[in-house]
């Protein structure tokens, strides 16, 4: 199964009638590509909209064909799967009950096939298979959902904040299991607010300011921007690139 395709054309979408993105349009190729921008710019409601959880305007085209908005399950089902921010595991269920539920669209056979294929991709779950969700740590329970987001075998995985509130060591870990599940064949569109460490695994990336696009390109000509290293890396990268 080839890596999917994104295609966003002219996308709004907001809360309650208040629009956080106006005329938004993007993409995301195969490969890792990745959302930047501060607090309050729209990254987590773009990902929404894009899953389908929110109302949305505009053109969202997976592989050409039109993704449907405001449906979550048909999003599923074309191979959209979303890790959301604050990871929304359920506490009280084991590692293994949380991630047969990412699976819940496939049959039994394949839900067996994907837990140890999740198992072998993150042996550090295969140890804590039993173990309660609410009890892990905030980096272990970040893969515990993404490993839950790739048991539906997604052609599009979407990351939002993977490295939020983790130790710099976690940032790393997660970071590389996002670039290996890229290299491995799933498109992956990630938010992330750790600028200099998000570019370094990424292949393109987009800035995001107030609902609007400021900046795009290859992740290496925008860790080399000055722009860019003024904006969110500080004063001091962009005199020192």
């Amino acid at each position: 199964m080839s890596p999917a395709h994104l295609r966003v054309q002219g996308l709004a979408a907001g809360y309650g009638g208040f629009l956080v993105l106006r005329d938004l349009s993007l993409e995301a190729a195969p490969g890792l590509t990745v959302i930047l921008g501060p607090n309050g710019a729209g990254k987590t409601t773009l990902l929404k909209a894009l899953a389908g959880l929110i109302a949305r305007t505009g053109d969202v085209l997976l592989d050409g064909e039109p993704l449907p908005p405001l449906n979550a399950s048909a999003a599923v089902r074309r191979g959209l799967s979303l890790v959301p921010e604050g990871r929304q595991l359920f506490a009280q269920m084991t590692v293994s009950e949380n991630l047969e539920l990412g699976g819940w669209l496939s049959t039994k056979a394949e839900r067996t096939e994907r837990l140890q294929q999740a198992f072998a991709d993150f042996p550090k779950l295969r140890e804590r298979a039993q173990q309660l969700a609410g009890t892990m740590s905030g980096g272990e329970q970040q893969m515990v959902a993404v490993a839950r987001a790739m048991m539906s075998a997604p052609r599009l995985l979407l990351l939002d904040e993977p490295s939020l509130g983790l130790a710099p060591r976690m940032v790393d870990e997660l970071l590389a299991i996002a670039r290996r599940i890229a290299d491995a064949g799933t498109t992956v569109l990630m938010v992330e607010q750790n600028v200099r460490k998000a570019l370094a695994v990424a292949d393109r990336g987009y800035v995001l300011e107030r609902g609007a696009l400021v900046a795009s390109g290859p992740a290496a000509e925008l860790a080399r921007s000055s722009a860019v290293r003024e904006a969110y890396l500080g004063p001091q990268a962009a005199a020192n690139p």
